[in-house]
């Protein structure tokens, strides 16, 4: 997989999630070791991305960090909170 595709997956898993669709954002940044994505959504959706003691976070985790890159970069999913 690419970078497009993990983006991809990640905006297929978040849209349906959240109240607001269209606030959902997506940057990328590149370290040594990890391609993070820094995933933002609105204010109010917060919650429903993070979910109760943070389970939908850690599924939608799991789901990330089992992509392998074509590189040897591995993948890291950052949920910002932009208050």
């Amino acid at each position: 997989m690419n970078e497009a595709d993990v983006k991809q997956l990640i905006f297929s898993i978040v849209k349906p999630l959240v109240a607001e669709p269209d606030a959902v954002a997506l940057t990328t940044q590149r370290d040594a070791h990890f391609l993070n994505f820094n995933l933002s959504v609105a204010a109010a959706d917060v919650g429903r991305v993070i979910g109760k003691r943070g389970r939908v976070a850690q599924a939608i985790r799991t789901l990330v960090y089992s992509v392998h890159l074509n590189d040897s970069a591995r993948v890291r999913l950052n949920i910002v909170d932009k208050k």
